[in-house]
């Protein structure tokens, strides 16, 4: 696991450069269909992507919980959510998260938080509901190994990113609705070929950060599924929660694609086509990973 939780950490410097890289290229394009032969507005669209990912990072756990809708919790609220938590954290020797409860009827949990110190833990009503003891212990030790493995952290990051790009190319699309570049860049002949390489990164830019994301996720959905199993040593006890996830067909009343990804199991019951740029990977994969891991106990 340690060597799991120094790849994230090379994974997320790995993940910025190439941000940086994309939103670079998007901020060199702003400012070629605008004519600035600088590079004030390039530096400008950096600095801007920077902050607004860091401003993400820094407040994702209240960002989290407010929209989820969730309740902070002390032990006399929910003993049982409150303790499976405890002694999870006391196995681990993790500093005690704060704990809430989400008020839905579909099965879920997530947890959000830059490091463990500023983390947080949810269940929903409705996962409290169905889910046996060692059920509810495996998807808990599962959202604890998000917080231990610090890929909240790279989620975060990247997620920002996500949206900063977005962001920059709905600029270049409102620049292009609106002539696609300044008189002198149309008097050389470059306009025309600034405009067409905005409208090719209008498209290709934000595939290939929701690519890079859903990639991301995807892997830290397994690292956490492993992680606590290890902590649980009771792998099948996480298997039979996915089980009953992937039993459960509706969706979160309260959705938001934005923070999908945090969840255990995708609230949005994505279609065949969204699959592709799913953020959670199959569960009977997931199942047949952590049966395996079983096997060696």
């Amino acid at each position: 696991m340690y060597s799991a939780i120094a790849a994230n950490k090379r994974n997320t410097v790995l993940i910025i450069g190439v941000f940086l890289l994309i939103v670079v290229g998007l901020g060199w394009l702003i400012s070629q269909m605008m004519g600035d032969g600088s590079w004030s507005i390039t530096i400008a669209t950096v600095l801007g992507a920077g902050a607004y990912a860091w401003f993400q990072y820094y407040n994702a756990d209240k960002i989290a919980v407010a929209m989820a809708g969730a309740q902070q919790i002390t032990e006399q609220d929910n003993p049982r959510l409150w303790r499976t938590v405890e002694n999870l954290t006391i196995a681990t020797g993790m500093p005690m998260p704060r704990v809430y409860i989400v008020n839905d009827p579909a099965p879920n949990a997530f947890a959000s938080g830059r490091d463990p110190e500023h983390a947080v833990v949810a269940a929903t009503t409705g996962l409290l509901d169905i889910m046996t003891d060692a059920e509810l212990e495996g998807v808990m030790a599962h959202e604890l190994g998000h917080v231990k493995n610090y890929d909240i952290r790279v989620s975060t990051i990247v997620f920002g990113l996500v949206v900063a790009v977005g962001f920059i190319t709905d600029i270049l699309i409102r620049m292009a609705m609106w002539g696609g570049g300044n008189r002198r860049n149309n008097d050389n002949g470059a306009g025309a070929l600034f405009l067409v390489l905005g409208l090719v990164a209008m498209i290709v830019a934000p595939l290939v950060s929701a690519l890079i994301q859903a990639g991301v996720s995807r892997q830290r959905e397994y690292l956490a599924d492993a992680t606590g199993a290890m902590t649980t040593r009771n792998p099948e006890g996480l298997a039979s929660a996915l089980h009953k996830l992937a039993e459960y067909k509706a969706p979160m009343r309260r959705q938001s694609a934005s923070m999908a990804h945090l969840w255990i199991s995708d609230p949005m019951k994505p279609g065949v086509f969204d699959r592709m740029f799913a953020t959670h990977p199959p569960i009977p994969e997931r199942i047949r990973r952590l049966l395996d891991i079983g096997g060696k106990f």
